[in-house]
């Protein structure tokens, strides 16, 4: 058998701008993202908290773990690049 020891991998990131005007336009950007992302082997969800988002990501290993992590790091740096050019 080739079982991993890992049941699930579960983390709550937390991601701090300059503002919370910015981090709630960066949120409604990303927000759709999150909402109808795949689901097959990981969860993910998203919160504002003034000047933060929150990502709470729930995998049932550590590729689904590093995929969803590599994905909403990937959609936030997209956001604030956008966002940027735009400003």
């Amino acid at each position: 058998m080739n079982e991993s020891p890992l049941e699930s991998v579960k983390s709550d990131i937390v991601i701090e701008f300059e503002n919370s005007n910015q981090a709630k336009i960066i949120y409604e950007s990303i927000l759709l993202e999150f909402e109808t992302a795949p689901d097959f082997r990981s969860s993910m969800t998203i919160e504002l908290e003034g000047s933060s988002i929150i990502i709470n990501i729930d995998a049932e290993d550590s590729t689904s773990f590093r995929a969803s992590v590599n994905s909403a790091i990937k959609w936030i740096k997209l956001a604030l690049e956008i966002n940027n050019l735009t400003n």
